[in-house]
């Protein structure tokens, strides 16, 4: 089914005549490659914004950390924020304009407050899997604990470590779908207006039925990210638009009518 984007967007959003898809459809495994030399092109059109944008980012999330605890759960919060504003900029690029620096900010301008639950809904996913795993561990110390005493209590924790081991795979288990449901969540919420919960379950569909091509491409983004280490990690300057870049490529290619590249041409 193709339904199109929403007709009364908001001005701070982008005006765009992409149709969208639902459910996002499937592509070939080797989409995954596609996605990072499409967003390897939209990076080298302004590569010196998309630095200063993540410089930006990323001194904004130490200056918010500061504040202990309440820093750290707010910058979470506006993570989808951010992440809209770079989907604002890649469009911007993809349409043969400029990436600005006020690009970064328009999902604080427009869709604010359903950005801001998705990271809520995020961050409640994480909470639960890792009560999952204390849950785990807790049933693991309490059972060294009644099978042991005071002198071998370690050997008797060592014993119990496959509990441990468990509850890691469980929560690992249970992290994957979560990561794949917010990954294209903000783009659908500040692209085409949907209700966070819809854009999540969305995004989580459409990362389960693309596997494969997810799977070329962490492998080929993990190869990257390695090289990137080698020079004191400042690779990551380059790795990391290219990551944000080529997850937008795979949403134009999941979700939307017509191909990113023929866009640019």
């Amino acid at each position: 089914m193709v339904t199109s984007g929403s007709d009364s967007t908001p001005s701070a959003a982008p005006s765009h005549d992409l149709k969208l898809v639902l459910p996002g459809r499937r592509c070939l495994a080797g989409a995954g490659w596609t996605w990072i030399a499409q967003g390897w092109r939209l990076f080298t059109r302004a590569p010196l914004m998309w630095i200063i944008a993540i410089v930006i980012v990323l001194i904004l999330a130490v200056v918010v950390s500061l504040v202990p605890f309440v820093g750290s759960l707010a910058f979470q919060l506006l993570n989808p924020v951010f992440a809209a504003g770079f989907v604002v900029a890649c469009f911007s690029l993809e349409r043969g304009g400029n990436f600005e620096l006020e690009h970064l900010f328009a999902g604080f301008k427009s869709r604010f407050a359903k950005l801001l639950i998705v990271g809520l809904l995020y961050i409640l996913g994480w909470i639960a899997i890792i009560m999952v795993f204390v849950a785990f561990a807790i049933v693991s110390i309490g059972t060294a604990a009644l099978t042991g005493n005071m002198e071998n209590i370690l050997p008797a924790l060592l014993e119990s470590s496959l509990t441990i081991a468990l509850g890691s795979l469980v929560a690992l288990a249970l992290a994957v779908p979560l990561v794949a449901a917010y990954w294209f969540a903000p783009a659908l919420v500040i692209m085409h207006d949907l209700v966070p919960a819809k854009a999540m379950q969305e995004s989580l569909f459409a990362c389960l039925r693309n596997w494969i091509p997810f799977l070329v491409y962490g492998i080929i983004m993990l190869g990257f990210a390695i090289v990137a280490i080698i020079p004191f990690g400042l690779g990551f300057l380059v790795w990391v638009p290219l990551a944000v870049a080529s997850t937008y490529a795979a949403y134009r290619d999941i979700f939307t009518e017509g191909m990113l590249g023929a866009a640019e041409a």
